[in-house]
């Protein structure tokens, strides 16, 4: 006999684990997010810094880590109700129903849906250049060609020629990666205005917590008005989630249709749902981040002017300045002096991307750069 499980069931299994978990052994878990001792310390025991990969090193909510030392007991479950459970939070937190909502294995995951949806042979992607390149990857793997657009002279996405006949998904990357810049709102309203039926647009703000700066907004609430507008959000970067891998698309319920035809069922595990969940109820978490990338940020930026390399004005958690030479010979110096920052970028490739790490962290960057420079 088919049965369904209630929200009171969910609680009572969630109980009833916790009761049974007193009856065997208990598997370690991390009792605290990573501090900023603790990522030095990772750091040093790895014999590496990584910079690399634009990571929250202060990690997940203290909150997150409890909800998922809970989720444990619901491990022989499929991930059904606690999927149902994220998507009417995020649902709440963003002023749509939720069939407005489709979680994904972090938002690459997305962003790979949305390539198998709206590309293919004769429906090609278009991105800016320098821009994250895995949607362009999904898109050729696929058989799209794929169009790049020169970002313009101060580093923006240059919107006027990104809409060329017969393309079948935009995407914007805002603020952008690798560069940390922001494409105006009024700009990007308008280009959302211009987007023919048939193109779909998405716009990734992975970034979009870190945002201090004038002159940007979300996208989110523009989704009611364009059908083909899709936004993918992440809680890989802000909420310190890389490695449990959990993000979201919004847009219209047949958009997300047509991306959930694409998506492997039950693509999310019970861990991260549960983390997720708990990351969105801990504003504080999210505030001591952005304060602490701030912070560090302003002392990253000093370093690299002081050695006559300003990076471009950011609005995310990582840098890129131009040190007038090719990356690529700086890039393996660091790597021998144990840090890794990020990788090169043909369309800018005399200028490094780095992360920024704690404090500590990025002293020893700093040094390390200033060496490999001499």
């Amino acid at each position: 006999m088919a049965t369904s499980l209630t929200r009171r069931g969910f609680t009572r299994l969630v109980g009833l684990g916790a009761a049974s978990a007193a009856l065997r052994p208990i598997l370690p878990v991390a009792a605290a997010p990573l501090s900023t001792a603790t990522a030095v310390a990772v750091s040093a025991a790895s014999g590496v810094v990584r910079l690399s990969s634009n990571e929250n090193p202060y990690g997940p909510s203290p909150a997150a880590f409890d909800a998922m030392r809970r989720a444990f007991d619901l491990a022989w479950r499929y991930p059904d109700e606690a999927a149902e459970d994220l998507v009417a939070d995020l649902a709440k937190l963003h002023g749509v129903a939720a069939d407005h909502i489709l979680l994904g294995d972090g938002s690459s995951e997305i962003l790979k849906l949305c390539a198998a949806a709206f590309t293919g042979p004769g429906r090609a992607v278009v991105t800016a250049d320098p821009t994250f390149e895995a949607v362009a990857r999904y898109a050729q793997a696929g058989g799209a060609e794929g169009i790049k657009v020169p970002l313009t002279p101060d580093h923006r996405h240059d919107l006027v020629k990104m809409l060329p006949a017969g393309a079948g998904l935009v995407y914007l990357c805002n603020p952008n990666n690798p560069t940390a810049t922001l494409t105006p709102a009024a700009e990007v309203r308008t280009f959302l205005g211009r987007a023919p039926a048939g193109t779909a647009v998405l716009v990734d703000e992975a970034y979009a917590h870190y945002v201090e700066g004038g002159g940007w907004e979300s996208v989110l609430p523009q989704v009611k008005d364009h059908p083909g507008l899709i936004v993918a959000r992440t809680f890989s970067k802000i909420y310190g989630m890389a490695g449990l891998r959990c993000g979201y698309a919004v847009a219209q319920p047949e958009t997300i249709r047509r991306l959930r035809d694409q998506q492997a069922w039950d693509s999310l595990n019970i861990l991260a749902l549960a983390a997720a969940r708990a990351s969105l109820a801990d504003p504080g978490h999210v505030e001591t981040s952005r304060r602490l990338n701030r912070e560090t940020k302003a002392f990253v930026r000093a370093g690299l002017e002081r050695m006559g390399h300003p990076p471009i004005p950011s609005e995310t958690n990582f840098l890129m300045a131009d040190l007038g030479r090719d990356v690529g010979p700086v890039i393996d110096a660091l790597k021998r002096r144990g840090v890794e920052v990020g990788r090169r970028f043909p369309a800018m490739p005399t200028c490094l991307r780095v992360t920024i790490g704690t404090r500590p962290q990025m002293e020893t960057f700093l040094s390390a750069l200033r060496t490999a420079l001499a």
